[in-house]
């Protein structure tokens, strides 16, 4: 199919159209032809195309009718943006408009009567004339930032209808590791399961199924020392509630919102949650993130090695266990376990396991090592929930066998 033609364009008649229109001002005539030409600012290209075409005299911004005087209130809105921001630290920002109705239309009306291939948004250059007189506001107490399109430390937005101006403030991330050195806690809040956090007898009025998390352990330390309002803990996976995440722990990001301090002393962070926590959290190798590290962190499904101590139903020998251990290994089909299936899917899932071995402690109690993909569940890879995993040590022992102490030894993945 052939091209649609586009009829061609000279820039000294259009500058001329425009100019003719109504009274426009060297800015706003120069951005309709933004594209020609380089290391001009638009109000100078403006200049130039009004001489060369001809056209009567540059209107004031203030009585320019496609502007209306807007981009000379550029300093007062640079002005509220340092307000605002105060004593936030950032390194980045951006600005953004909302135009009023009357700026859509005016916008519409230019690309449909004066249709430019060379043409600027208004809101790109008054972005960018509202982000240089904010970089000047700044100088001027000594400070100093750069823009950033991407992932801006604080951004602001103009209301041109109202005059407002808002703030919004990055979040800030730190990756870690975690220890969990006491059973009987979650990795984050855990609302009451009678009362979904509102608060009742049964929870002691807290709204919390627990008394506290790895998430209220590790969060205040983050949220003191940046100033920021609240926070989540995002962690590579979570160990059951009642076992310990030992070695060299769980990989981690903490999310700080609206932060106002974004650089921080990370061993100090670290002294303290070890002081608050009171044996029983620890956080090891603390390091600025970013938004990426929490998706890396999530969705690696990172390999596990687990401490069980297992509990059987009958007396087994040493040269049993070894033989049902070494049958572990392989492939095992896994349906999701009945104690989780209410709030996860009910799939078959299939995992792999690396190595399993173990020794006897008494003729019914033994102690297993399994290191296996993420995403086994290891009480059920004992116990066979039922029939639900297969193959599981209880059914290769021939006597019923079930997890009574769960320790997680190390999460081998590359972060």
């Amino acid at each position: 199919m052939d091209k649609p033609v586009v009829p061609a364009v000279d820039p000294i008649e259009l500058a001329f159209a425009l100019a003719s229109a109504g009274p426009i001002c060297d800015r706003c005539l120069g951005r309709r032809l933004a594209g020609l030409g380089s290391g001009l600012l638009n109000q100078e290209r403006g200049q130039a195309l009004r001489a060369a075409s001809g056209a009567s005299a540059a209107a004031h911004e203030a009585t320019c009718w496609v502007c209306q005087g807007t981009f000379l209130r550029a300093g007062e809105w640079a002005g509220k943006a340092v307000q605002l921001v105060g004593d936030h630290e950032f390194s980045t920002f951006l600005f953004g408009v909302r135009l009023t109705p009357r700026q859509e239309a005016v916008e519409e009306y230019l690309d449909e009567r004066f249709p430019s291939p060379w043409a600027e948004p208004f809101k790109r250059d008054l972005n960018r004339a509202l982000g240089k007189a904010f970089e000047w506001a700044l100088a001027e107490w000594g400070r100093a930032a750069a823009v950033d399109f991407a992932r801006p430390d604080v951004q602001f937005t103009v209301d041109l209808e109202s005059g407002r101006i808002e703030l919004v403030v990055a979040p800030v991330f730190f990756y870690g590791r975690y220890r969990k050195l006491a059973r009987g806690i979650p990795q984050t809040h855990w609302p009451c399961r009678s009362c979904h956090g509102r608060g009742c007898a049964s929870c002691g009025g807290t709204g919390k199924q627990y008394p506290i998390s790895v998430e209220e352990l590790v969060l205040p330390a983050f949220l003191a020392a940046t100033g920021g309002t609240g926070g989540h803990l995002h962690g590579a996976g979570r160990e059951d509630i009642d076992a310990r995440m030992l070695g060299r722990g769980r990989p981690f990001v903490v999310e700080v919102k609206e932060p106002r301090r974004r650089t921080i002393d990370l061993a100090a962070v670290a002294e303290e949650i070890h002081r608050s926590a009171e044996g029983k959290v620890e956080v090891l190798d603390l390091r600025p993130g970013d938004p990426d590290l929490v998706a890396q962190v999530k969705e690696e499904h990172a390999d596990k090695r687990y401490r069980a101590r297992v509990e059987l139903g009958e007396p087994v020998s040493g040269e049993a266990l070894a033989r049902a251990l070494a049958a572990l290994v392989g492939e095992v089909e896994q349906r999701t376990p009945v104690r989780v299936r209410h709030r996860r899917a009910d799939l078959v899932r299939r995992r792999r396991v690396h190595e399993a071995r173990g020794e006897l402690l008494s003729p019914t109690a033994a102690e297993v090592e399994v290191l296996c993909q993420g995403g086994l569940y290891v009480k059920e890879l004992v116990s066979g929930d039922g029939g639900a995993t297969q193959p599981n040590l209880a059914s290769l022992l021939g006597v019923p066998a079930k997890v009574v102490e769960l320790d997680v030894l190390d999460v081998l993945n590359g972060l």
